[in-house]
């Protein structure tokens, strides 16, 4: 048996490629699974569960049949932290907080989406206490339906403009801050996504991280067993 990861999907209306990737993924990849967990960005954005485009909607089907088999976990990413309890309850998933805690095959091990470990980057972690905050959540609820897709576009462009400027260190993870966590949650290891950039790093002490892969050019999972630990590439297409 074993358990999958898998984070960073961004998947949109205008990559019908990368969803059904998605939905292949489901259909093949989840026998002999203890539980699936989605380490945030299922989506390249979302802004609000009560208007969800069609594919959306296919996908919780997809995601509900396969929570009948085993255990759906979702921890929200930057672009769909405001998938809530209505679409989770569609895709027979739970949510999860933005940092949790498992014991992984007697590992103890911390799972997070990633964005909050890169604190270099002080403009980003503004916006993202901003964004957190409850009044802000129920404001942006309560705009009007075109006003908050007019929003989340802008967000959307500047996001994608001021990364093209940022340096490969700010948008990275900070080493301190990954290890201030290990210590605070008493794990020996992390996983998360946000990043882009699969790999399993060595830490001092044993410890390790590793980050999963995103789905842009080909799909990809993390599988851990109890003997193993390994990133897998899914080729779309097959």
């Amino acid at each position: 048996m074993r358990t999958l990861f898998v984070g960073d999907l961004h998947l949109s209306a205008d990559r019908p490629d990368i969803t059904q990737a998605f939905l292949t993924f489901l259909d093949t990849q989840l026998d002999d699974t203890d539980a699936l967990y989605i380490l945030g960005d299922l989506f390249e954005v979302w802004v609000g569960d009560d208007i969800a485009e069609p594919f959306a909607n296919q996908l919780a089907d997809a995601i509900k049949k396969a929570s009948l088999k085993l255990p759906i976990f979702f921890i929200h990413g930057n672009r769909d932290f405001l998938i809530g309890n209505r679409f989770a309850q569609d895709c027979g998933m739970s949510l999860l907080p933005e940092v949790y805690n498992i014991d992984l095959y007697g590992v103890p091990s911390v799972i997070l989406h990633g964005d909050s470990l890169c604190t270099l980057d002080k403009a980003y972690q503004r916006f993202r206490r901003f964004r957190n905050q409850s009044w802000a959540k129920w404001l942006y609820a309560h705009l009007p339906k075109s006003k908050r897709l007019d929003i989340a576009a802008k967000l959307r462009s500047k996001s994608q403009s001021s990364n093209q400027q940022k340096s490969y260190t700010i948008m990275d993870v900070e080493p301190d801050a990954v290890l201030e966590l290990l210590n605070a949650t008493q794990t020996e290891q992390m996983i998360h996504g946000h990043t882009h950039r699969p790999a399993i790093h060595q830490l001092p002490n044993g410890k390790r991280r590793i980050v999963v892969g995103d789905w842009y050019e080909q799909g990809s999972m993390l599988s851990v067993t109890k003997d193993s630990v390994e990133l897998i590439e899914l080729p779309f297409g097959k």
